[in-house]
């Protein structure tokens, strides 16, 4: 596109945008009536398990051989059971 055909589609399109602006912001409500739809109450969500389920840990600590010398070092393994 040439630069003339540019500002044709640019000097149409300004006045079409410009006209859709305004009534989008008269649209907005008053901040009086946006804190009234902010005090709707909120969906609660409630979840029941069927079965419990908690995590059995077991600990312990290995001799780990470094450059800088000996180290305990702790080890955890856990896993899910129910309850």
């Amino acid at each position: 596109m040439s630069a003339r055909s540019l500002m044709l589609v640019a000097a149409v399109a300004a006045p079409a945008v410009a006209g859709t602006a305004g009534p989008a912001i008269a649209q907005t409500p008053p901040p009086a009536q946006r804190t009234q739809a902010s005090n709707a109450p909120v969906p609660r969500i409630e979840i029941n398990p069927r079965r419990l389920l908690y995590r059995r840990c077991k600990d312990w600590y290995v001799i780990q051989y470094r450059p800088s010398g000996t180290v305990l070092f702790p080890q955890t393994h856990c896993w899910w059971v129910r309850g």
